[in-house]
């Protein structure tokens, strides 16, 4: 068989698996917690995360963290090295990461039983998919966890566009908590678009992985946010990058007091009302410059964390970036 054979061959088993997967899926609330306006009874969240070596689409590091509920404190992680030899193929990612993923709950079980999340946040999406299961959905039904897709780009499916439509009702969503539908074409709720921040202009794409209704999932992820995105994916991303940096030996964060200033200009951020234009940011070695998306909204997007935010809550420790006045 040929290379072109083969591929059809792999992508029509995937069809097949991703097919009978999907069939069971549970979108309705399960547990007594998620239908409780306070979530009482939740005391464990975990958040999920794959990231990679830079320059290197094999090399990565599967993290699974445990958070503390409502104190979103870190009482467990699980950080690995693996080699992604599956394929990067379009709509199948599921199949390429989640084995991994579900490897780290397996440790968990078998370690600290008592740790086991009661539900998982999962930076991807789950019913929001191509075919209606996304990877959420994939880790959610082979953990038997309930599980929530927590995506920071809209996967356009279904009719959804980044449009202007959708970019005028995103400019609308005032608060943190505020949030719209994501109605396909076939009239069918996919998720919501959800500003987790007040100081966020970009919204998080939540939809439904496994075992737990969309309202329930929607607030959850609100109340599981102190920057834009949810501390459980937050830590997992983090906790992955600093392991992959560790283990290889990359430089990571310098002491205090021993950053790299880009132009030298006295530097401060506290007190602020208005980045300039220009304005450099006080960085450690192994980080580059962040892309502001505006002077006066204080947003930033950084590759290195895999993150958008905001100055008025920043998610670094400000001993090691700061603004130049």
């Amino acid at each position: 068989m040929d290379l072109r054979g083969r591929e059809v061959r792999r992508t029509c088993v995937a069809l097949r698996e991703q097919a009978r997967l999907k069939a069971l899926v549970v979108d309705r609330d399960t547990e007594a917690w998620q239908r409780d306006a306070a979530f009482l009874g939740l005391q464990r969240v975990g958040g999920v995360d794959v990231s990679f070596v830079k320059g290197d689409s094999v090399s990565a590091c599967a993290s699974l963290v445990v958070l503390s509920y409502p104190e979103l404190e870190v009482v467990y992680e699980d950080c690995c090295m693996v080699s992604l030899t599956a394929p990067y193929v379009s709509g199948f990612l599921a199949f390429r990461e989640v084995p991994f993923l579900v490897d780290a709950v397996r440790r968990l079980r078998e370690k600290e039983p008592r740790l086991v999340p009661q539900v998982l946040l999962v930076d991807g999406n789950g019913v929001l998919h191509h075919r209606g299961f996304g990877v959420a959905c994939h880790l959610g039904v082979l953990t038997d966890l309930p599980c929530i897709g927590v995506a920071k780009k809209l996967l356009q499916v279904d009719g959804l566009e980044n449009n202007a439509r959708h970019k005028e009702k995103i400019r609308l969503l005032r608060a943190g908590g505020d949030s719209f539908p994501l109605i396909g074409g076939s009239g069918t709720v996919l998720g919501m678009a959800l500003k987790s921040h007040d100081h966020s202009s970009k919204p998080l794409y939540v939809s439904v992985g496994h075992k737990i209704s969309l309202e329930a999932a929607v607030r959850l992820t609100q109340g599981c946010c102190r920057f834009r995105v949810p501390e459980p994916v937050r830590q997992a991303d983090i906790r992955s990058r600093d392991y992959i940096r560790r283990t290889l030996g990359v430089p990571g964060p310098p002491a205090p007091g021993q950053e790299r200033c880009l132009r030298g200009d006295r530097c401060m951020w506290e007190g602020t009302s208005q980045i300039p234009s220009s304005c450099p940011l006080l960085l450690p070695p192994w980080m580059s410059q962040p892309s502001f998306r505006s002077s006066q909204s204080w947003e930033w997007d950084y590759p290195e964390l895999g993150c958008t935010g905001s100055l008025g809550c920043p998610p670094w420790d400000p001993r090691l970036l700061v603004l130049c006045l």
